[in-house]
């Protein structure tokens, strides 16, 4: 049975506050301490305008609740009291934390409502669009699914590309074979797959194994150490993947190119090639050619689909022209060849 029969997604039911210090919003904390343990357990963020203004009925509390001018202005344009009266509104509910945009600050009041309520505060300097966008693709990334294949993972031509197929059947030889001609390896054996908005799956190692990989025979070898910075990268895109199998003379293997299986993984359909192994066979470089055909195909350019027409197009002029003799050679006229 394939291993993308039944996959076990993975995905975090919660993350810490103290994750989005990770973030490439560039946060630095104003109220910290305990409060970084509260748990985020939504990727949707929040910006809490009505609330302040009373309305609660509505009020998102579990998700980040956004600070931005119109909070901050609405906030000042109050009385202390008032203020006071509207912040505390808010943080009666458990927020996870505050996020001030625009290099914002809190009056000292504020800030210690929200210290005594254990509601984590952070600011930027980053303006408020800015910060929702990077603060979305941080959470949904964190919260996105995840699945575990087992396989050798390379970058050729820039081409993410999956060897799967049973274990020692060589996808580890395929890959260093692929390393060895100036390829990069993303991961070896174990790859984390993460589902990344709708339709691209992001793959990586872990981080025990990095770009460690296990030879038959040989051992643990270090790609980075052996073969430099070059040979490796820490991330990609998974594009096609390419099922390794042994060869079985009755089995039925695609000979055009005009069919397409794709494989869905957590609904993302991947391109696939199943690839019949036999002694002889140099894999290595049908990788290459698959990687490129598969660049050709992007581009607009498909082998098959032009074969398939050529094709045609010749059966349509032998049935209106029976009678005439083609020329079967792809070249009409030799030319001299003195050398």
């Amino acid at each position: 049975m394939s291993q993308f029969s039944k996959l076990k997604t993975i995905s975090k039911q919660n993350i810490p506050v103290e994750q989005l210090l990770s973030s490439p919003v560039q946060l630095r904390a104003v109220v910290g301490g305990t409060s970084l343990g509260n748990a985020i357990t939504d990727k949707n963020l929040h910006r809490p305008q009505l609330a302040l203004a009373g309305f609660v009925e509505l009020f998102t509390f579990h998700r980040v609740q956004i600070f931005g001018n119109t909070e901050i202005y609405y906030l000042k344009s109050l009385k202390p009291e008032a203020r006071k009266q509207a912040f505390e509104t808010i943080t009666g509910f458990p927020i996870p934390c505050i996020i001030l945009t625009n290099n914002h600050e809190l009056e000292p009041e504020l800030l210690e409502i929200a210290e005594r309520r254990n509601i984590a505060v952070f600011a930027t300097e980053f303006e408020t669009t800015k910060s929702s966008y990077l603060l979305s693709e941080f959470l949904d990334d964190q919260f996105a699914q995840q699945v575990v294949l087992h396989g050798s993972f390379v970058d050729v031509y820039g081409v993410g590309v999956l060897l799967t197929g049973r274990s020692g059947i060589g996808k580890s030889e395929i890959a260093l074979d692929l390393i060895e001609r100036g390829h990069r390896l993303v991961a070896d054996d174990i790859v984390y797959f993460t589902k990344k908005r709708e339709s691209v799956l992001m793959g990586t190692g872990t981080n025990l194994s990095k770009h460690f990989m296990e030879i038959r025979g040989l051992g643990i070898i270090d790609v980075e150490r052996m073969f430099g910075i070059r040979a490796i990268r820490f991330q990609k895109r998974l594009e096609i993947i390419v099922e390794l199998e042994e060869w079985v003379k009755d089995n039925e293997y695609t000979r055009t190119g005009l069919e397409e299986a794709p494989l869905s993984i957590v609904g993302v359909d991947v391109a696939s090639v199943k690839l019949p192994l036999f002694p002889g066979k140099n894999v290595t470089v049908i990788t290459e050619v698959i990687a490129l055909n598969y660049l050709l195909r992007t581009y607009g350019y498909n082998a098959a689909k032009v074969f398939a027409d050529r094709l045609q197009e010749q059966i349509f002029l032998r049935k209106k022209n029976k009678s005439t003799v083609y020329d079967q050679r792809s070249v009409t006229y030799f030319q001299s060849d003195d050398e």
